[in-house]
């Protein structure tokens, strides 16, 4: 059973080295991870990766690949290798190319001697309404797509999906044993920001997300350490 901090999941959301480290440094201990996502790997590079998990500290690697299966798999065969807790690719790459990435981060951890990420895919982005994603050609509800990506990558030897608070507890009914990962998590009284489909985080424990990712309502909090303190005791409260 993991604490009530340790499912929170903090979002690295900066561009540099120096600041990132200062976040690890002073919320260590308040939060479980430390989300590195695509701003941050292109400015600085795996071996900020490493650097935080040298300090004993568990990375979301969070680049959610998406391309053809042999890329896909040699980007996250590349990835495994930094030794990141957790890693994303998207749902919507297919089933080959889930099924081989699997493969390949089991691979390039063994190669690098670390332990293999959980390999988790994104289901719908939390930015996603139904206009978007008609827009995209894809008809029906945020709802419906999540429904079948998430058991397309139940089929495909992963270890789990990213799915927003709103359909967390879908994702739990038909994957009991499925890693789910939350974004879209906002406090009461938080800006919705650039989320359209969020929820607080006893919502989101409550509807079987295993972790919470959240960002701007600890980073542009007066204090962020009792920001965080303050959502694993809801956690905590919510677990009871």
């Amino acid at each position: 059973m993991i604490s009530p901090h340790e499912r929170i999941i903090f979002a690295l959301d900066v561009s540099q080295r120096a600041s990132a480290l200062e976040w690890v440094e002073r919320l260590s201990g308040h939060v479980g991870l430390f989300k590195v996502g695509l701003e941050l790997f292109v400015s600085e590079g795996p071996s900020l990766v490493e650097e935080i998990s040298s300090r004993g500290e568990r990375v979301f690697l969070d680049l959610k690949f998406h391309d053809i299966p042999n890329t896909v798999a040699g980007a996250v065969r590349a990835a495994a290798s930094c030794g990141p807790f957790i890693m994303n690719l998207h749902a919507l790459a297919g089933s080959e190319a889930m099924r081989r990435a699997a493969e390949a981060a089991k691979e390039g951890a063994e190669r690098a001697g670390v332990e293999p990420a959980k390999l988790i895919a994104v289901t719908v982005l939390t930015s996603h309404t139904a206009d978007t994603l008609s827009e995209l050609g894809i008809q029906g509800s945020p709802a419906g797509a999540v429904h079948r990506l998430a058991n397309l990558a139940k089929d495909s030897g992963i270890d789990g999906v990213v799915a927003s608070p709103m359909e967390a507890a879908m994702v739990r009914e038909v994957w009991p044993s499925g890693l789910i990962v939350t974004p879209g998590v906002r406090p009461a009284g938080s800006s919705l920001d650039d989320q359209s489909r969020v929820a607080t985080p006893s919502g989101a424990a409550d509807s079987g997300a295993d972790y919470i990712v959240v960002g701007r309502p600890i980073r542009n909090a007066e204090d962020p350490v009792a920001a965080a303190d303050a959502i694993a005791e809801e956690l905590r409260e919510a677990s009871r």
